[in-house]
């Protein structure tokens, strides 16, 4: 392990309420958007467990943080928790100061991180308004039919006095090393384009969701979102814990960024 690379990790969890159907059309109550959320964050963290070196950014919407509080309590003294806006679904600019605020009574902490839900655009100067400090709501890949972000940087930048890290994805190719890859890709595959990432950049931003590690194989969705779930996908995050953990070192993004005092302007 001496030779391991100083290469940084950085895992992150959009926790939330499962709202997911609603994009497809069919109901489901928020009761049960809450529930089948906290049944992921339940199966995840016991996977998380394993690893104690493991550290992770929770972008936490305030809607499940009101619903959980003691379990977003709990999660502080090992990882960072982040705001996810107050609701999954509906958003108003007034969401970025609330959330931030409720986030941190709930939990005790500061909270200086953003993620937009679905990667949506927010401005920057409303962001830096709200009290954040640094934004992750870039994936800058083309995804048919969200969005096409090929056009801005792969790693950290300023923009309008607001730093942004975005989701990784490979050099040249610009493959996207987030949840719907981890998922659908072969398991060899998938390391190879994090390591490939790790080598040019020496880190990597990965993002999943704690309701993909629980059973959501009955919900009327893309079967590439669903599937596979539950118990399969907790096995193949804890393979891929422990090979990343043979290569690099687990930080919060909230640390990582305060490691350098200036990131390229865009």
């Amino acid at each position: 392990m001496a030779n391991k690379p100083a290469y940084k990790i950085l895992l992150s969890f959009d926790v939330e309420e499962f709202d997911m159907p609603l994009e497809y059309g069919h109901n489901i109550s928020v009761a049960e958007q809450m529930e089948v959320g906290k049944r992921g964050l339940d199966a995840t963290l016991q996977v998380l467990a394993q690893h104690p070196q493991v550290k992770a950014t929770m972008f936490t919407t305030a809607n499940f943080a009101n619903h959980y509080p003691e379990a977003i309590r709990a999660l502080v003294p090992q990882h960072e928790i982040a705001s996810h806006t107050y609701y999954h679904t509906a958003f108003e600019e007034e969401h970025l100061l609330r959330s931030r605020m409720q986030l941190e009574a709930i939990s005790g902490v500061s909270v200086t991180g953003l993620r937009m839900p679905r990667m949506r655009p927010v401005s920057m100067h409303a962001v830096k308004a709200a009290g954040y400090t640094y934004d992750s709501s870039i994936n800058p890949t083309w995804l048919p039919g969200r969005y096409n972000n090929t056009h801005l940087p792969r790693t950290p930048y300023v923009e309008n006095d607001m730093l942004r890290i975005p989701a990784s994805v490979t050099p040249t190719f610009r493959v996207p090393l987030f949840w719907l890859s981890f998922k659908n890709f072969p398991f060899w595959f998938f390391k190879t384009c994090v390591a490939s990432t790790l080598a040019k950049d020496g880190y990597v931003c990965l993002y999943f969701h704690p309701w993909e590690f629980t059973d959501i194989s009955t919900y009327k969705q893309p079967a590439y979102t669903r599937k596979p779930c539950g118990e399969l996908l907790q096995d193949r995050l804890n393979s891929l814990l422990q090979w990343l953990s043979t290569v690099g070192d687990f930080d919060t993004i909230q640390h990582f960024l305060q490691s350098k005092e200036q990131w390229p302007k865009r």
